[in-house]
């Protein structure tokens, strides 16, 4: 029986073709020509030639029951013909998915045939606890029983020409295994060549990190000593392009720095002491040699260079500064490394450069003062003094030539003094001037020259002779090469002011004078300073002596006679007519005398030029003593002119001092003014009441 149901069709069963409904478990659905217990054909993983199939086993274990087990249900009635069919059926099915489950089928498979549309069935524990008739025998026999009917079936089917054509497959695949055999023989010979060749290689990089590491280690090392010798190396070797710059290199910059590292090695290899590094290196007796001439070749070629620029300075129409900026101020080190080296050869250079500049500040100063003398001067004698008598100046004013002149009047010549152009005349506009000057211009303009000339040479010598020289020797140099120059600007100023009276102009003089040495000390040029207290022991004493004669001249005025008086009075108009007696004094004016216009004009120029003057300067006594003999005069012309009329003689004085003040009035600053101004008011108070 159980014989017969193996070797029958699945596909010849009414109950595989109508519905589902009669059968204990879910159908399995297959083809035709396979019966519900053939599991499949398809060979097993792994082998080609395997005979038994896992699908029935797959599909037994990845089946599931859709709507739960009806094995209890169907076993619990009792069976019809038809019901026991079904109920074989269903047990053979259960058995071959059994069977299937037993022989190792893999899910996956299973989970492949799910994906081809296969209804496979889940064996559920429901179906295991089923009561199943297997007609008396075991389990194993029926899955034996079905097994060997497979084959048979299987074995039946095939023919002599599928078997050559599987052993011609079996050969192609056996041939193919070789050459995989072959193939993976000859990978892993080159992989184990691959795995040598990188153990040398690796044995390789050891080998150069540890001498990397070594070389480090000595580089670091040698950095190390480099530090420590470096300079002392470096003191001990000359490089040949240093030597070829300063045997036959042009003299510049580069030259100059040569120059400086050569006196560098030769001081530091001189200045150690016997026996001590680095003079005891047989380096360094071996060097000194050749640093010894180097220094005496280079002394010889800066010897050479600065002799042929002195000799330049010596060309005509040469501009001496340019030369002292840009050959001897650019190259100061020069002569600083002459005189630490060859000292009396630095002083002869120094002493022909001297010499040469003052001959060039000579030569140029004598011809500029030659043009500054052919300029026009007005000429100031004894006439133009306070208490001159006007009629013999009217008399001889026919024998004397020359421009118009106010000798009391300060003006414009305060210009000079105050004005913004502080720039000296020029030989030639000197020589094409015809104007008319007054003594302060030439003084002015030749002082000035003297004083740009001046600091731009000490400026020179400073820069180009220190530190070689002290600047006490420095400031004795330029002395000796200015003293001709200084001479000659001191006989100017006694040319100038040692036959005139004009006491503004003298006065002038001084305070540019003070001007000048002031900006001298602005610019720190204190090697002028001889020369402008020279100048001012020239004007002072001129000064006071113009003073002296104003003071004699008022004074001589006040001492003379009644007549003299009055025609002083009517000279200047004063009075209005000559005579003497008590009839002139009856027709006196009591307007202001001329003297007193004259000394007003003189006072208010003088403390102009005063304004910052000190209580200690000559000026002060000077006119103290003129303004004294002033009033003296206006004192004795009034009693004079109006005898007893003592209202007459407080107004004309009253009218004289009130001029006085009035003409000083716009003076501002300075405590002499202010003395001044207090004391004529002082004055012009004590005579307004008469007046």
């Amino acid at each position: 029986m159980w014989l017969d149901r193996l070797g029958h069709s699945g596909g010849a069963s009414p109950q595989n073709n109508g519905s589902r409904s009669g059968s204990p478990m879910p159908r399995r659905p297959s083809g035709a020509s396979r019966g519900p217990y053939m599991t499949s054909q398809r060979p097993a993983r792994g082998s080609s030639l395997s005979l038994v199939s896992n699908d029935s086993t797959a599909s037994l274990l990845a089946s599931r029951k859709q709507n739960g087990s009806s094995l209890r249900q169907s076993t619990s009635a009792t069976p019809t013909p038809g019901d026991t069919k079904a109920q074989d059926a269903a047990a053979l099915a259960l058995l071959g998915r059994l069977i299937g489950a037993s022989s190792g089928t893999s899910a996956a498979e299973d989970r492949e045939k799910d994906e081809e549309g296969q209804d496979d069935l889940v064996i559920t524990d429901e179906d295991l606890e089923g009561d199943y008739d297997f007609g008396g025998l075991a389990l194993r026999e029926v899955a034996a029983a079905n097994s060997v009917a497979r084959q048979s079936s299987q074995h039946s089917a095939r023919t002599p020409q599928d078997l050559d054509k599987d052993q011609a497959k079996l050969e192609d695949l056996h041939k193919s295994i070789r050459a995989c055999d072959e193939v993976l023989n000859s990978v892993e010979t080159n992989l184990t060549s691959f795995r040598n060749d990188l153990g040398l290689v690796s044995a390789d990089i050891e080998n150069l990190q540890s001498r990397s590491a070594a070389l480090n280690v000595r580089l670091e090392n040698r950095k190390a000593v480099e530090r420590g010798l470096f300079s002392v190396v470096e003191d001990l070797s000359v490089s040949p392009v240093l030597v070829n710059k300063i045997v036959e290199g042009h003299i510049d910059e580069q030259w100059v720095q040569c120059l400086k590292d050569v006196d560098k090695r030769t001081a530091s290899l001189r200045s150690s002491p016997p026996g001590s590094q680095p003079k005891s290196i047989k380096a360094a007796a071996d060097l000194l040699p050749l640093l010894d001439k180097l220094v005496l070749k280079a002394i010889e070629r800066i010897r050479d260079f600065l002799v042929a620029q002195i000799k330049a300075l010596r060309s005509p129409h040469i501009n001496a500064q340019i030369i002292q900026q840009q050959s001897f101020v650019k190259y100061g080190d020069l002569f600083t490394f002459l005189h630490k080296h060859h000292a009396v050869l630095a002083d002869e250079i120094c002493l022909a450069y001297m010499n040469t500049m003052r001959w060039y500040y000579s030569s140029q100063f004598s011809r500029y003062a030659k043009s500054l003398e052919k300029l026009k001067m007005h000429v100031l004698d004894k006439n133009d003094v306070l208490g001159h008598d006007d009629h013999s100046s009217r008399r001889s004013s026919a024998k004397i030539t020359g421009p118009p002149h106010d000798a009391f009047s300060l003006g414009r010549r305060i210009d000079l003094l105050r004005g913004p152009n502080q720039v000296a005349l020029s030989s030639y506009m000197a020589e094409e001037d015809k104007a008319t000057h007054y003594l302060e211009t030439p003084f002015r303009h030749f002082n000035l020259a003297l004083v740009d000339n001046a600091t731009a040479e000490y400026t020179f010598m400073a820069s180009f002779f220190s530190p070689a020289l002290s600047y006490a020797t420095i400031a004795r140099h330029f002395n000796y090469t200015f003293e001709p120059t200084f001479a000659l600007g001191q006989t100017l100023t006694r040319a100038l002011i040692g036959e005139t009276y004009d006491c503004l102009g003298v006065l002038l003089c001084i305070r540019l004078n003070q001007h000048f040495a002031f900006e001298l000390q602005r610019r720190k040029i204190p090697a002028v300073d001889g020369y402008n207290n020279a100048t001012n022991m020239l004007l002072w004493p001129r000064f006071q002596v113009i003073m002296d004669h104003h003071c004699e001249g008022m004074h001589s005025l006040a001492g003379s006679s009644n007549s003299t008086i009055l025609a002083s009075g009517n000279a200047g108009g004063g009075g209005s007519g000559g005579g003497g007696g008590s009839s002139s004094a009856s027709m006196a004016s009591a307007a202001p005398h001329v003297v007193t216009q004259r000394f007003g004009q003189l006072l208010h120029g003088i403390l102009v030029l005063s304004t910052e003057a000190g209580d200690d300067e000559p000026v002060v006594t000077s006119m103290l003593r003129l303004r004294n003999e002033v009033e003296a005069f206006l004192t004795k012309y009034s009693q004079v002119c109006f005898g007893k009329d003592k209202r007459k003689r407080e107004r004309f004085l009253y009218n004289n001092y009130s001029l006085v003040l009035t003409i000083i009035s716009d003076v501002h600053g300075g405590k002499l003014a202010t003395e001044q101004k207090q004391h004529i008011e002082a004055l012009k108070t004590a005579f307004q009441e008469g007046a």
